[in-house]
């Protein structure tokens, strides 16, 4: 089931929201948490009925897990045992095939490469519950009951595409008796967030997703200004998709008195890839800097081999978001960057000591902000490059579609002969005939209004507005902003006739 359809909006969601706030009414705690939990297995089987056997025999192992690791009878075989039995399954479904058609390449052979469907968000719960158990084993988690457990996990906002939320985050909200009352104040923010959440997913990353879809299909006759295009619009449309996606989790959880965590705070306004990976994905590095980079030392055992943990965990992290060469080269290029600005951090520092800086004088603010700028665009070209090979098929697809992309000036640039499948793409029917009506139409490249609007509105959104987590406290309700909001509402439910999946589902 998706955010984004109408069984969701005006069923499931009412649903949900008025049977667990009803049975928290009369007091049947225990009955509202499997409630929810039951809404949340119908939200997951609902893509693929075969789907609710994995996840529930994934819980209940993972459950008896728990309390085998609290037992004092080989509580470390029962984890070791635990993590191994979580990565195989995960590996039987995402990778295997993947290795099967590698083997067939190498060793020139003909094996069979089994068709295995990838249930959806498997990675997601699989980290989160080898997150449960590592924390369990270290004595933070204390025995939980199974409705408790059960909840965590497959919570239906956060359930598909993350967080990969944290037990001190969620278990203590599902106990806390003050959050089972209905709240008109969060219901509010939380429609609100959801339907901006929804605007960016329906209205802009599904435009910029087509386009995106039709480019790197026909990459091979596509010249250097629409090969720029192409790239642009898959960067903008996964941010768009994914802030939208965390943006309506977030909301759908504040529905409910729960606060799941941030999981994506403006990264394209980061100024090194440091800080992009501090601000994307958050819970996911968080994961890995938890239970990977630290366990193997951290930075704790030497500069090497400090660069070497956050080269592993980057080849990591791009393993983890698919079976595929393109995303082992989207990890490494990231890994190598970072320890690069680990090195020029570490070489600023060492300058700084030998040479004391004079104090800072309240004229040279300006050149901060234009050196950070600087940064924040060359870090911005530096994503463009690597989402490039993150979008493509095949390593070659991607480097020949940067070779064009940097190649000498083919005239494009002069004549600016925008595909018209790629300016098409934009072109919405409620936008077009507003400028039809104004005759902008007729105007030379007519055509490729629509896409410069939905290219300003995708730049200002994202280097320019504040995130909806900066502003969710001090967002009051009144009645211009109500009304906006329905309009927007209205707008994205009559564009789910294209509706499409999240794209971190694939993940």
């Amino acid at each position: 089931m998706l955010f984004n359809s109408y069984i969701f909006i005006f069923l499931f969601l009412p649903i949900a929201l008025s049977g667990y706030f009803l049975l928290n009414r009369i007091k049947r705690y225990e009955a509202a948490k499997w409630f929810l939990a039951g809404m949340s297995l119908w939200f997951y089987a609902y893509f693929n009925i075969s789907y609710l056997g994995i996840i529930l025999t994934s819980l209940a192992l993972n459950y008896l897990c728990h309390i085998l690791i609290r037992k004092p009878i080989h509580p470390k075989a029962v984890l070791i045992g635990g993590i191994l039995g979580n990565l195989a399954i995960l590996f039987y479904f995402k990778y295997f095939s993947f290795l099967v058609e590698n083997i067939n390449s190498l060793f020139h052979i003909e094996s069979v490469v089994p068709d295995i469907l990838l249930p959806l968000g498997i990675s997601f719960f699989t980290f989160q519950q080898i997150g449960f158990l590592i924390d369990t084993a270290r004595g933070s988690v204390s025995g939980q009951a199974f409705s408790d457990y059960a909840l965590f996990v497959t919570f239906f906002p956060q359930l598909i595409a993350g967080p990969i939320v944290s037990h001190e985050e969620m278990l203590p909200q599902f106990q806390d008796i003050s959050k089972k009352q209905f709240r008109f104040d969060n219901l509010y923010t939380g429609l609100r967030i959801f339907v901006l959440g929804l605007a960016k997913k329906v209205l802009l990353a599904d435009t910029f997703g087509i386009a995106a879809n039709w480019g790197f299909m026909h990459y091979a006759s596509l010249d250097r200004l629409n090969t720029f295009l192409v790239i642009l619009s898959y960067t903008f449309q996964i941010y768009l998709d994914f802030s939208g996606y965390c943006d309506m989790a977030r909301g759908l959880g504040l529905m409910f008195n729960l606060r799941i965590a941030v999981n994506f705070l403006s990264p394209y306004k980061a100024a090194n890839i440091t800080e992009f990976w501090d601000r994307w994905h958050i819970t996911l590095g968080r994961f890995f800097t938890r239970y990977l980079y630290i366990p193997l030392g951290g930075s704790r055992k030497g500069t090497l081999r400090t660069y070497v943990n956050i080269m592993i965990v980057f080849l990591c992290s791009g393993i983890w978001h698919g079976a595929g060469w393109t995303y082992l080269v989207w990890g490494f290029m990231h890994g190598f960057l970072s320890v690069l600005t680990r090195l020029w951090q570490k070489a600023k520092e060492t300058l700084r000591h030998r040479r004391p800086s004079p104090p800072p004088v309240k004229s040279h603010i300006w050149k901060k902000q234009l050196l950070r700028g600087i940064s924040v665009f060359l870090t911005f070209l530096f994503i463009l490059c690597t989402m490039t090979v993150f979008r493509a098929d095949t390593v070659g697809q991607a480097f020949q579609m940067l070779k064009t992309l940097l190649s000498p000036g083919d005239g494009a640039l002069h004549a600016f002969r925008v595909h018209k499948e790629i300016s098409g793409a934009f072109q919405l029917p409620e936008i077009f005939y507003i400028l039809k009506f104004f005759r902008l139409d007729a105007l030379p490249l007519g055509s490729c209004y629509c896409m410069f609007l939905f290219l300003l509105a995708a730049f200002i959104l994202i280097f320019c507005c504040k995130n909806l987590f900066e502003t969710e406290e001090s967002h009051k309700p009144h009645i211009t902003g109500t009304i906006g909001l329905s309009v927007l509402f209205v707008w994205c439910v009559l564009s789910f006739s294209g509706v499409s999946t999240f794209l971190y589902f694939n993940f």
